[in-house]
């Protein structure tokens, strides 16, 4: 067996209600935080829960795509304010820049002297400041990661700044949380969710401790993202889709992604598409794809078998599905039908713009951990698919 390793948030506390939680838990880590967030309306009781357990909360409001200059300005809020605690409320972009800022506080230099790809990609040297990340969506796992992912508007890419001195120090997550996401919302962050399970059980580089928590993902996905899509009250699909984003962000952190993210990084940079939304028209492409790359190339590829096991444990979840590995496709692209996931044309997307997707893409991080690696050709049949 090849060496791997696992790293997480040093405390995971899952659970409805957890949230409250929160406070109690924070007031050892600190005495005056930065309060990161989507929407005061929102964390206005965890916020007043800081206060009554006599911590000093500055709020910093995350009303926009986190890119650069966002981070910059969050990390300047950090210093400033002279916290010593980050917490995260939100999706995505808020919990990555809850992460960002307190990396970057703690390390001299400009976010470009860090980032992967366009930047100079230097290893952070000190740890974070201690973050506490509390998610209000079920895709992106961004509670367990160590990454976040930032817009470089002037490169036209989304790339990671990485690296495993920005875990959090503490990640809990609520369902009860993600009740009130609309229909369109929870269908991307969903899909989101399950790709992140699916590309880390069968990328290049798998990982043994993340590979069941995949596969029991999938299942759960399966059954549970068109629940909660046709029914937002539904607290046992919102409860399981919540654990498919934990075990998704837990799987990204310690295996690799493939060609779904690294497609999905430079459509997200060029163009006003969400993340989920992409990755989730790009997935039943890529597995058709890589499937046909993988039997033509390289048959005795173990990512086969693993494709296979992931059909089964969809399987598992429908008895009445096909036993082919080429139906894993078919019920990928029956799933976003069923979930109104819009062509990519929808965002902007042209034929033209393909052939620089695809060099982006070719350089992402992401498409290392690509079972199989694609050529240019096959990158664009995917993309001309998803269109």
């Amino acid at each position: 067996m090849e060496r791997f390793e696992f790293a997480t948030a040093n405390r995971i506390i899952f659970g409805p209600g957890t949230c409250a939680e929160v406070p109690a838990l924070a007031a050892p880590l600190g005495r005056r935080a930065l309060f990161v967030t989507d929407s005061l309306e929102r964390s206005a009781a965890l916020r007043e829960g800081l206060v009554k357990a006599g911590l000093e909360v500055v709020s910093f409001l995350v009303e926009e795509e986190l890119d650069v200059s966002l981070v910059i300005l969050a990390t300047r809020n950090v210093k400033e304010s002279d916290c010593d605690l980050v917490i995260g409320f939100g999706g995505e972009a808020t919990l990555d820049t809850a992460k960002a800022a307190a990396a970057l506080a703690a390390n001299p230099g400009d976010p470009l002297d860090y980032l992967e790809v366009v930047g100079r990609g230097q290893p952070l040297r000190s740890p974070s400041l201690p973050v506490i990340a509390v998610p209000t969506t079920a895709g992106t796992g961004s509670e367990v990661t160590r990454n976040a992912v930032l817009a470089v508007p002037e490169k036209r890419v989304k790339v990671s700044l990485r690296s495993l001195l920005m875990l959090p120090r503490l990640a809990v997550v609520d369902p009860e949380l993600t009740y009130s996401l609309p229909p369109d919302l929870t269908a991307a962050t969903g899909m989101d969710a399950l790709t992140q399970c699916l590309e880390p059980y069968v990328c290049n580089a798998p990982n043994p401790l993340t590979g069941p928590l995949c596969l029991d993902g999938i299942r759960r996905a399966a059954r549970a993202l068109p629940r909660a899509f046709e029914d937002g009250d539904d607290a046992a699909a919102r409860e399981e889709m919540c654990l498919v984003s934990l075990f998704g962000g837990l799987a990204l952190a310690n295996a690799r992604l493939g060609a779904v993210h690294g497609l999905a990084g430079p459509i997200g940079g060029m163009f006003p598409a969400p993340h989920g939304a992409v990755c989730a028209r790009l997935l039943p492409a890529v597995v058709e794809v890589n499937l046909r790359a993988l039997r033509s190339r390289q048959p005795q590829s173990p990512a086969l078998t693993r494709y296979a096991e992931v059909e089964e444990a969809v399987r598992f979840a429908f008895a009445d599905f096909g036993s082919r590995v080429d139906g894993l496709e078919k019920w990928l692209h029956a799933l976003i039908e069923k979930l109104h996931i819009p062509p990519l044309r929808c965002y902007g997307l042209t034929p033209a713009d393909f052939p620089a997707i695809v060099a982006q893409a070719q350089k992402a991080s992401s498409m290392k951990g690509n079972p199989i690696p694609l050529t240019d050709e096959e990158l664009t049949e995917i993309l001309q698919r998803a269109w």
